[in-house]
């Protein structure tokens, strides 16, 4: 069974209560699971939080969604939870709460990726970016991707270096991952890597302890809501259609 488990917490330090910000009458986290059921892969959508206010609301729109604990540190360890409590889920798919735009094609090209390659343990998704200042921005995460879509490392730094320009290509990580079942409890039991650590970056305690992540590249462009000037963009993509 394929599961998309969409972590949401109340607590926020930019933007408290994002889930429940309401656009033309939904709130965010509705249309995030919206466009997750969306996907033609996966069997089930699940909402993980620990806020009894997120879990009234997903009722109250018809969604699945369980409570765990408040003590997770990550996503990834909320949704391990919620993999733990449902034995019948196979490949357990990260969706964050905040992306409302997030394409059911997106999610299932990262599904795909996964299936299509057994050695795989994650997938996740990257787009290629020109920009100079997304590629100098340390808040957006890039990746070196192998010739065969491996992931070789992520940092917020610009990487790779061009020592002469016109050489590399530079992409941009989406935070989108896609677990086998073991894989993902391997993760969220290993102890954080000083990687993970320097760069603030999860996946690196995964490729530090030689586990492997397959990429997939697609054109979508992510707006994750964690300020208010984010959610006045999202208010203007849904008016103008």
């Amino acid at each position: 069974m394929i599961a998309i488990i969409i972590p949401a917490r109340y607590a926020s330090i930019r933007l408290p209560g994002k889930p429940l910000i309401e656009i033309k009458g939904k709130p965010i986290i509705q249309w995030v699971y919206e466009q997750a059921k969306k996907s033609k892969l996966a069997d089930s959508v699940i909402v993980a939080t620990d806020d009894k206010r997120i879990f009234d609301a997903v009722k109250g729109f018809g969604g699945c969604v369980e409570m765990t604990s408040s003590e997770h540190k990550s996503g990834s360890d909320r949704i391990a939870e919620i993999a733990g409590n449902n034995p019948e889920i196979d490949i357990a798919v990260n969706v964050q709460g905040d992306e409302p735009l997030i394409t059911p094609e997106s999610i299932d090209k990262a599904i795909q990726c996964l299936i299509s390659d057994k050695n795989a343990d994650i997938s996740t998704l990257i787009r290629e970016i020109t920009d100079k200042q997304e590629i100098l921005n340390p808040n957006l995460v890039k990746a070196v991707i192998a010739k065969d879509g491996k992931a070789l490392y992520f940092s917020r730094a610009a990487i790779p270096f061009e020592r002469e320009m016109g050489h590399a290509k530079f992409f941009a990580h989406i935070g989108l991952y896609v677990y086998r079942r073991d894989a993902l409890f391997k993760m969220t039991t290993l102890a954080q890597t000083d990687l993970e650590q320097a760069e603030s970056l999860e996946q690196l305690r995964a490729l530090q302890n030689g586990m492997i992540i397959k990429t997939e590249t697609v054109d979508y462009k992510p707006l994750g809501i964690d300020t208010p000037e984010d959610i006045e963009e999202f208010k203007k993509i849904v008016i103008n259609g």
